[in-house]
């Protein structure tokens, strides 16, 4: 690397008329005091170009030695003189440059400074970033020459921002006061810490109201951010309680059937997950990122296989009898963590996001969307848009819809009642596997999974009217979006008892839920 930096070095001698680095300020910058190496170093910053950096890099990787006053880069036993690029004989006497923290500091400073110059724009948007922390009023004169000298409207207003940082550091009041000015423009969550720092050792009362009109500035802009972040958060529970309630809404909702195990059966979809992102990894590594795309079937399918034999030897002699539904399902659900503990062990494990889920989009400077919660989004409303195509214009959906209106009169006109029965309880058991799926792509996998969910996936049914599958969608968006508000002020503790005791008070006065069913189908 170095080698090749000397290269460059070298090129930039050969094209460049006039220099700015003398033999004396080279020596000067290698050798002497660390004060004074710090002074001739912003002095030739200040004034230089990006041709510079090569000796600054040299410097940082211990590759220069001095002698008498001059310094030189040396490479594989072959020196050049620092200034000039020119070959050069290193003398015998020439010793090693010594840098401590504060110089390594400064050097790292001042490559960061030369780039802002560079032809690069991603080169200088990123010095502009590494700068924000290390640099000072010694390094003003070319950042003032980087900013004239900028024609990218973002990257010359981040460096307007950068100069005020510097300047809201300055000795003098005066310019603390102008810095805040322009730092009361930026939405950057640093620029806040930053002032709220700086206000709280200010002295000089025009200053500090300055930097307090700067503060109020800032913080208004990112209340924007704040506020968005919150309802993207609400809206991503939202998503996530909307697939664990949709599966519900059928064993519950249309059919009456109090499934207690419904979590756990969230639990095997997560497992199964689990198990082909194991597969994936030992014998398809190349096609790692894609695991999903077989982990949603093969989730949907055993979370539903599972469904139908319970529903073939357990819940079929249940139906009318709601608490004893409720009990042997309980018993289910223990049954069912208890065979997960045995095969899989107690402890969680971890299921990898594909790369393309990973990371996020910045929206704005606080705001920053992850990938994997935007698919559960995208995800969510899929399975919504299928399960309501499905049960609205299917021949399954409308023998379910027919039994669940009136079982004698669908068994009367020929309908396999059991079977339908079976087919429906098997398709809300693998829309439960399907949301563990998506659990697994923001969480560790666990036994206890199901039951963070059980409880507020029953309310989401309750909440927007049994049987109904739009007051689903409602209940969940919106109680996801209020436990979020909620969690901000009195946090998330009290927040889900409020919830709570809201629902309670809610059913008190309609019992039907936010949307009634009609006709006949609400005897």
């Amino acid at each position: 690397m170095l080698r090749r930096l000397i290269l460059l070095f070298a090129l930039f001698c050969g094209v460049t008329s006039a220099w700015a680095l003398t033999p004396d300020q080279a020596g000067k910058i290698a050798a002497g005091d660390i004060d004074d190496r710090v002074v001739a170093l912003n002095a030739v910053v200040a004034d230089a170009d990006v041709a510079l950096a090569p000796f600054v890099k040299a410097l940082l990787d211990d590759g220069v030695k001095t002698s008498g006053g001059k310094a030189y880069i040396v490479v594989g036993g072959k020196a050049v003189e620092a200034a000039s690029g020119k070959p050069a004989t290193l003398p015998a006497d020439a010793e090693d440059v010594v840098n401590n923290n504060r110089m390594r500091r400064e050097l790292e400073s001042a490559i960061a400074v030369l780039q802002l110059v560079s032809p690069d724009r991603a080169v200088r948007a990123k010095a502009i970033t590494e700068l924000k922390d290390q640099v000072d009023e010694g390094k003003l004169g070319l950042i003032d020459k980087a900013t004239n000298a900028e024609t990218d409207p973002e990257l010359k207003a981040r460096l307007v921002l950068l100069r005020a940082a510097v300047l809201i550091s300055s000795d003098d009041p005066a310019k603390r006061a102008a810095a805040a000015k322009a730092l009361s423009g930026s939405s950057s969550p640093a620029t806040r810490s930053l002032l709220l720092e700086k206000l709280g050792n200010e002295k000089d009362p025009q200053a500090k109201a300055a930097i307090q009109a700067a503060v109020d500035s800032v913080q208004g802009q990112l209340a924007w951010g704040e506020r968005l972040g919150l309802l993207f958060t609400g809206l991503s529970l939202g998503s996530i309680l909307l697939l664990v309630a949709l599966g519900l809404a059928i064993t519950y909702g249309l059919m009456g059937v109090i499934n207690m195990a419904h979590g756990e059966l969230m639990m095997i979809g997560a497992y199964a997950t689990y198990v082909v992102q194991n597969l994936f990894r030992h014998y398809l590594p190349g096609a790692f990122d894609w695991y999903i795309a077989v982990a949603i079937p093969a989730a949907f399918f055993t979370a539903a296989l599972v469904g139908a034999v319970l529903e073939r030897t357990v819940i079929r002699w249940l139906y009318g009898r709601p608490l004893e539904t409720l009990l042997a399902t309980w018993g289910i659900s223990l049954v069912l963590m208890q065979g997960v503990r045995s095969l899989f062990g107690a402890q969680n494990v971890g299921v990898e996001n594909p790369a393309w889920m990973s990371g996020g989009v910045q929206v704005l400077p606080n705001l920053v969307l992850p990938f994997n919660r935007i698919a559960i989004l995208g995800f969510a409303a899929l399975v919504l848009v299928g399960m309501a195509a499905l049960i609205g214009n299917t021949r399954l959906g409308l023998f379910v819809r027919a039994v669940t209106q009136n079982r004698r009169m669908a068994s009367c006109v020929g309908v396999n009642t059991a079977r339908i029965d079976m087919l429906a309880f098997a398709l809300g058991a693998g829309i439960a596997g399907l949301a563990g799926c998506a659990l697994s792509q923001v969480g560790n996998v666990g036994p206890d999974l199901g039951q963070g969910y059980i409880v507020d996936s029953f309310m989401v049914v309750v909440l927007g009217g049994v049987g109904q599958l739009a007051g689903t969608v409602v209940a969940a968006l919106g109680l996801g979006i209020l436990n979020k508000l909620l969690e901000g002020w009195a946090g998330a503790v009290l927040a889900k008892i409020m919830v709570l005791v809201f629902i309670v008070v809610f059913i008190q006065k309609r019992p039907q839920g936010l949307f009634a069913v009609k006709g006949r189908s609400a005897e």
